[in-house]
Order: structure tokens, then C-alpha cells, then sequence
């Protein structure tokens, strides 16, 4: 796989894994073994075949797959239990393996159980020779038992009616929050035990049992983005137990765990500086590299303000929203690679709006990178199951601590906006929206301390231009922890190992041989957008 295609393949792993099937669900105690016992070793077999359908053909003969049977509620150990699905690709070189290497994608909600067969697009070939590569979904998410709110699509279909991803007017606003609130009393409904045990230390404690049940002493984990969090906490509650750990595209831990506004806030903001570093970056270079090239902040701004009154229609009659405008937007900054495409469309929106305006003026599609999970192109039918899962806002609304009101989310929404033109008030329209409602009130969720000292420094790393979590977050993440180590990457995108060969390089040399980069180190990616 060529390095310009990882991040394409990072981002598109996540919709491909939204739609899983459950695997083992929630049993009861007399049917699972006695908490007080050592975590029995993982038992490998073949994996589903729908399973192997969705990896490489030359992957399907070497992985195995387990079911790690774990707690529902950690503090009741031999109450309810659940089972959490794991891949493996075994180490290219079982005389060189060193150990396990767990991986855990974001989201949160991020299903990561066929990321072990996609370990080339991030890994060097030393650590696919040296490492089992594990790759599981999480508690709730994808086959492992997923939360779901509802029970048909139909059911989930008439409550996004009225959803508004961008609600401007009184009437979206209230229809929104209306909506959302539906939700969430489907959740409540049909949740089930996991509805108030999905919080990131519950993910922690399981990971910790699924490394005792592969056989290793201590954990060698890489998690991307949400993954970074679920990193830095198995960290701070099993610090003795961690012999290398990589975050790569950072939260802010401490800012996320004891103020969700503030930090959904900060987010807003981190869209904005890589909007506007794009920008730049296509004037830069010119039009015949960017279409949209020539004052493209401004042309950026004048067709968002154009949109906030109205539609605008292409030449081939498709109308382009503003909520169109920003959602995909946002998406595509997630990935470097679309951004020639992002700016070609853009240069037609402006076009069609300035009809005398030189420049591209073809209609250009640039794809959405998560179309609901694969189902925004399948008609469904009556009684649609639904075979999505819920676990976003499961673990959000645990983790992150907001009012449990959202009766002034308007004047909060305004604000927003006001600071942050583009993402402001779409950032302030998810977990601001949804979480007051959610009907957890007791969430078991790690709040710190994040400063437990590690023997070996934990890797921190972070691009200038990430979007969904920026890069002061990665420089926070950094402070926060006992003994870490911060190299940086001046690329734009979220998230970066497998993009940047000195970046690559320097985590090898950790993983294998736990020599820590120097901390402060800046590299580049592989290559540059345009």
C-alpha cells in the first residue's frame, strides 16, 4: 500500500466496521468463570467469514480471532458479563517476537477488530515481523455485544427526521432538541446493562484482562485519536503495567474528563486552524495545483455567509447546503489527499455563485468519508434490522461531563459560532445537544490523576494541522503525563503514523527496542497536500 493511501484507508476502516453482528452477548454469572481466577489464555480460532470478507485475501489464512469474556461492571466482577472480539495477525517472525501489539482506531466507537490485518498501513515491516498485531472492538462497539438504542432502522430512521446536524432556525433548534431527546429515551429502552458501563476506564480494565489472556507481562498498545485517551488511562491505572505506549492524534484528557463543553469547544476550534492552514496552503500553490487558489479565505468565507441565507444550485441541478458545505468539509480535512478534490469542488460552488468568476467551474465530487456507516446508499425495508450501534454517545456521555440541561443550548450554540465561523454552532450540535438527556447518571469513569509515572516514557504524537484534535492537545497530553516524550509532524490530516517515514521510524525504534525518541523532534510527512 502506497503511504498516500494509508490515511484513506485509516479513515474508511472506520465505516467499514460500523455494521457488525453480535458475537456474545451479555450472559450471566453462573455461565462465566469465577473473577477471582487468572484470566484463562485466549482461545484463537477461525475467524467469521464474514469476518475475513472484509481483509485482504492474503491476510485471511494468517489471522485467528477470540472471544475475551469480561465484566460488564468491573466493581461487581462476578455479576453480568460480556464478551469483547479479538484479532490476530501473528508475528512474521515468531523467533524475533517480542509480544502483543494492541491497536485501538478512535471514535470512540471505532471498531478496530481488522485493524491486526491492516497493520502494514501504519507499521513498518520490523514490527509486523516482530509483533502479534491485536486488533479488537471495544466493549459495545461493532461484534463485541453492540449497544444499541434501537430496534429496527425504521425506528432510527424517524428519529433523525427532524435531526438537524447544523439547526440555525428556532424551529430546527427546537425540532432538534426534541429530537435528540427521543433518542435518548430509545437508549434508555433498549440499551440494556452496557447503557451505564461504557465509559473509557471499563474499556481500560477490559484491555488489561485481553492482554493477561494473550500472555503478556505488560501492555504494547498504539491508539489513534478517541484510542489516544483509552492509552493514557490503562496508563495512569496500570502504570506498572505498561512497557510501550504510542498516542497518536491526542485528546486532552484532563480538559475532556472534567469539561465536555470546554473541550467540544476547543475542537471547534482545531477545525478552524486547519481549515484556515488549507487555505493558505492552496494559494500557496497556485491555481494550476489548487482550483480554488486566489484569496481562498475570503471565497471560503463569502460562500459560507451565501449559504447561511440560501442553497446554492450546481450547473448539474444539485444543491449544495450549507450544511453540505461544512460537513464536508470537515470531513475532508481529515485527509490530506482529498484536498484537491475538497478545493475543486469548492472552486464550483464559488463559481456558480460569481457566474462571471474565471476559474474550475466542473462539477467535481469529493466523497463524504463516512457515509453513515455504509447505510446512506441501502433502501431499507420493513423492519429493517438495525445493525448499527450507539457506542459514541455511550462512552461520550459518560466520559465527558456536561449540564444536565440543554435549555440554553441556543445562546451556547451563538457563542460558539461567533468564535468559530465554520465548526462552531456543527460542533456545538452533537454531544452538547444529546448528552444532558442521556439517562446515565452514575457513570464509572477515570478522571485522574493522569501524572502516574511510567518506566518507559510514552510516545506523543502530534500533527500541526490535525483537525479533530489539535495540536495543543497533543502538547497537553504530553504535560499531563508522568514521563512522556512529544515528536511532532508538520502535516496536515488526523492522525499520521504510516504518513511520515521519520515518524515511523523513531516509533519502531521504541516499540522494538524501547529506545525513546528525543523529545521535541519535528518531522515531515511522506508527502504534502496539492
Amino acid at each position: 500500500m502506497t503511504p498516500a493511501s494509508t490515511r484513506a484507508v485509516r479513515v474508511a476502516l472506520v465505516s467499514v466496521l460500523a455494521l457488525g453482528t453480535v458475537i456474545t452477548g451479555l450472559g450471566s454469572a453462573s455461565a462465566q468463570p469465577e473473577a477471582t481466577s487468572a484470566v484463562r489464555p485466549a482461545a484463537w480460532g477461525p475467524c467469521a467469514a464474514d469476518v475475513l470478507a472484509e481483509i485482504p485475501a492474503a491476510e485471511r489464512t494468517k489471522v485467528s480471532c477470540a472471544v475475551q469474556t469480561v465484566p460488564v461492571d468491573h466493581s461487581r466482577p462476578r455479576g453480568d458479563s460480556t464478551g469483547v472480539v479479538m484479532m490476530k495477525r501473528p508475528a512474521g517472525d515468531p523467533a524475533k517476537k517480542i509480544g502483543s501489539l494492541f491497536i485501538n482506531p478512535g471514535g470512540p466507537g471505532g471498531a478496530g477488530l481488522i485493524y491486526s490485518a491492516y497493520g502494514g498501513s501504519f507499521f513498518t515491516p520490523e514490527i509486523l515481523e516482530k509483533f502479534d498485531l491485536i486488533g479488537f472492538d471495544p466493549r459495545g462497539v461493532g461484534r463485541s455485544a453492540p449497544l444499541r438504542c434501537f430496534r429496527t432502522q425504521e425506528e432510527a430512521d424517524a428519529v433523525n427526521v427532524g435531526w438537524y446536524a447544523l439547526p440555525i432556525t428556532k424551529d430546527e433548534i427546537a425540532s432538534s432538541l426534541r429530537q435528540s431527546k427521543v433518542y435518548t429515551d430509545y437508549c434508555k429502552i433498549n440499551a440494556g446493562p452496557l447503557l451505564n458501563h461504557m465509559s473509557t476506564e471499563a474499556v481500560a480494565r477490559d484491555l488489561d484482562m485481553m492482554r493477561e489472556a494473550v500472555g503478556d507481562r505488560q501492555l504494547t498498545y498504539v491508539g489513534f485519536s478517541y484510542g489516544t485517551l483509552l492509552g493514557a488511562t490503562y496508563a495512569n491505572i496500570f502504570p506498572h503495567r505498561s512497557r510501550a505506549l504510542v498516542l497518536d492524534g491526542n485528546v486532552d484528557p484532563q480538559l475532556r474528563l472534567t469539561n465536555g463543553a470546554q473541550y467540544d469547544r476547543e475542537r471547534a476550534r482545531g477545525f478552524e486552524i486547519a481549515l484556515d492552514a488549507m487555505l493558505k496552503r492552496c494559494d500557496s500553490v497556485g491555481v494550476e495545483r489548487c482550483a480554488f487558489a486566489g484569496d481562498a479565505r475570503k471565497k471560503f468565507d463569502d460562500i459560507r455567509e451565501s449559504l447561511r441565507k440560501g442553497p446554492t444550485t450546481l450547473p448539474n441541478g444539485t444543491q449544495v447546503t450549507l450544511t453540505g458545505l461544512v460537513g464536508r468539509t470537515a470531513s475532508n480535512l481529515y485527509s490530506p489527499t482529498t484536498f484537491k478534490a475538497l478545493t475543486a469542488w469548492l472552486q464550483s460552488i464559488h463559481a456558480a455563485q460569481n457566474p462571471s468568476a474565471l476559474g474550475v467551474q466542473s462539477i467535481v465530487d469529493v466523497p463524504m468519508l463516512n457515509n453513515l456507516g455504509g447505510r446512506a446508499d441501502v433502501r431499507v425495508l420493513p423492519e429493517t434490522p438495525y445493525t448499527s450501534d450507539d457506542s459514541y454517545y455511550a462512552v461520550n456521555c459518560i466520559d465527558k461531563p456536561f449540564s444536565r440541561s440543554n435549555r440554553h443550548w441556543a445562546r451556547t450554540a451563538d457563542r460558539w459560532e461567533q468564535e468559530s465561523r465554520t465548526f462552531g454552532r456543527y460542533q456545538a450540535a452533537s454531544d452538547l445537544l444529546t448528552c444532558p438527556t442521556w439517562p446515565d447518571r452514575n457513570p464509572d469513569r477515570w478522571i485522574g490523576p493522569w501524572n502516574r509515572h511510567t518506566r518507559n516514557p510514552i510516545v506523543v504524537v502530534g500533527n500541526y494541522y490535525d483537525p479533530a484534535t489539535q495540536y495543543l492537545f497533543s502538547e497537553r497530553m504530553a504535560k499531563q503525563l508522568g514521563n512522556a516524550r512529544l515528536i511532532s509532524v508538520d502535516a496536515f490530516g488526523h492522525c499520521i503514523l504510516g504518513d511520515s517515514a521519520g515518524a515511523d521510524a523513531a516509533v519502531t525504534r521504541y516499540l522494538v527496542d524501547l529506545t525513546a525518541p528525543a523529545n521535541g523532534q519535528v518531522f515531515q510527512p511522506n508527502a504534502q497536500p496539492f
